[in-house]
């Protein structure tokens, strides 16, 4: 017993002395600056220490941000999985889960060097030190329109640099966003050897190039520096770039697949084809909000930019403005609150203020979110009952719609409290309620692009694709379910 009190004492008795720092106060002094002198640096090297801190601060949080929208392929697989039967688990599930290795080296062989190897110097991440970018233009009006990147290929050595591999990681994982979209809109009946062949050519070249035209210095974000246009197509974290792109991939893939067996009446009146797992559903959406917190914020590519806080807070109240909307409108139609619609809600308020989030007050997120809601909610209406396409989890409902209303939202809302200097125009971005109409004009074109672009660029390649293997399963397969037949095993054994 005495020797227990006495190892008591010595060990929590006070000491004169302690060697621990247990507040921190004395932990990261001038003595850990790297200097030929210890505890004695140079101003050079005092300024090297901090651009270091600095840059080392700016890449950790890009590559924390990126782990989470990694960490969304998970909330969509569990989404589309959810809302589609489950003689189809093992197939949704198998899409969602090639479409990140499949995306990952398309977007390594070429996507990112059409996408970014004409601007890969984001100073925010080093600057890139060595690396040369290079943008093919073309020369019209007398300015000069950025088209493609062409530096980058397969990472090669030339841009072997802490920055750009950094951003690589981080836009890789905004690709596979993009590309995992259009199989929810086609799932329980598309070929999974057509989806492989859709992986590689989304990810290499259709979102790689839009992209390019907004985020990697293209024509599209020289709008204003080249015609007075704002700040020219402005899209902060990707309503457009990734949202709408692969909204309205999905579209095309919706429309020349076509409608699930038992989907619409002889008369044209849509069915209910039930989900077999809401709460899957519904606990995807929550990680998918949880990613978003990568999304948005992580799009400063900045830790440093208190401008943070904001992003992260307008994603919170535009998502769940989306969800309070489609409540109150099935009230209102006399229905129960469907918690199928309620998760589209919650996701079209995030994908509509990925682009306005660091642009605009929370009044404004709110005002965004709100609207997307009741927008996926008419959208959805209208596919099944007039125009007879179907989309088993709302795709183009909540990602291209809500996509589109987005960019075209930025130009409305954006309050002039932010962006000073984007795209090379002085001033903040300021939208049309805040006095600058050029901004929304931007918007509207870029959103114009988007559509007309990936719409007609993908509907022909589903077609092409079709001759070389077909793209919907045999109706014998669709009828039992894909997970024997496409996938060799059954996603739930019973």
């Amino acid at each position: 017993m005495g020797a227990i009190l006495v190892l008591l004492l010595v060990v929590f008795a006070p000491h004169a002395v302690h060697a621990q720092d247990p507040t921190g106060a004395k932990t990261g002094t001038i003595t850990d600056i790297p200097a030929a002198k210890a505890g004695a640096p140079t101003p050079a090297e005092l300024g090297d220490a901090v651009g270091h801190n600095r840059i080392a601060t700016n890449i950790m949080w890009t590559l924390l941000a990126g782990f989470l929208v990694m960490f969304m392929q998970a909330g969509f697989a569990l989404v589309e999985t959810g809302f589609t039967q489950k003689k189809n688990v093992a197939h949704t599930m198998g899409m969602n889960f090639m479409v990140y290795a499949v995306g990952m080296f398309g977007f390594w062989i070429c996507g990112f060097a059409f996408m970014f190897g004409g601007g890969l110097n984001a100073a925010t991440l080093g600057g890139a030190p060595g690396v040369i970018p290079h943008e093919y233009v073309v020369h019209m009006f007398g300015h000069d329109f950025g088209i493609i990147g062409t530096v980058g290929y397969f990472l090669n050595s030339k841009v072997y640099d802490v920055g750009v591999f950094t951003l690589f990681l981080f836009q890789m994982v905004f690709m596979d966003t993009t590309a995992t979209i259009p199989t929810g809109s086609m799932a329980e009946r598309w070929s999974f050897k057509s989806f492989l062949i859709f992986g590689f050519f989304i990810s290499m070249f259709v979102y790689p190039l839009f992209g390019n035209w907004v985020w990697g210095g293209g024509w599209l974000s020289q709008l204003g520096a080249n015609f007075g246009l704002g700040h020219g197509h402005v899209d902060f974290a990707g309503s457009s770039v990734v949202h709408m792109v692969g909204g309205v991939a999905a579209l095309a893939g919706a429309i020349v697949i076509g409608p699930r067996i038992g989907k619409f009446n002889a008369d044209g009146t849509p069915n209910t084809i039930p989900g077999h797992n809401i709460p899957m559903a519904l606990l995807g959406t929550f990680i998918l909000a949880f990613g978003w917190f990568g999304f948005n914020p992580g799009s400063t590519l900045a830790g440093a930019d208190f401008r943070i806080s904001i992003v992260a807070v307008n994603t919170m109240m535009a998502g769940t403005a989306g969800v309070l909307s489609v409540l109150i409108i099935l009230y209102m139609q006399g229905k129960k609150p469907d918690p199928g619609m309620l998760a589209n809600g919650l996701l079209a308020g995030l994908v509509a203020i990925t682009a306005p989030c660091a642009f605009v007050n929370s009044l404004g997120s709110v005002i965004i979110g709100a609207i997307a809601g009741a927008l996926v909610v008419l959208t959805i209406y209208i596919m099944d009952y007039k125009l007879k396409i179907d989309d088993p989890v709302g795709a183009f409902a909540v990602h291209g719609v809500n996509g589109a209303w987005g960019v075209l939202s930025l130009g409305l809302f954006a309050d002039g409290s932010y962006g000073d200097g984007w795209n090379g125009v002085k001033g903040n971005v300021t939208g049309l309620f805040y006095g600058d109409a050029s901004q929304f004009g931007a918007q509207c074109i870029g959103t114009l692009t988007c559509f007309i672009f990936v719409f007609v660029v993908m509907y022909v390649f589903f077609k092409l694709s079709n001759k070389i293997t077909p793209i919907r399963v045999p109706a014998a397969d669709e009828i039992a379910g894909l997970d024997m037949p496409e996938m060799g095993v059954q996603g739930y054994v019973d």
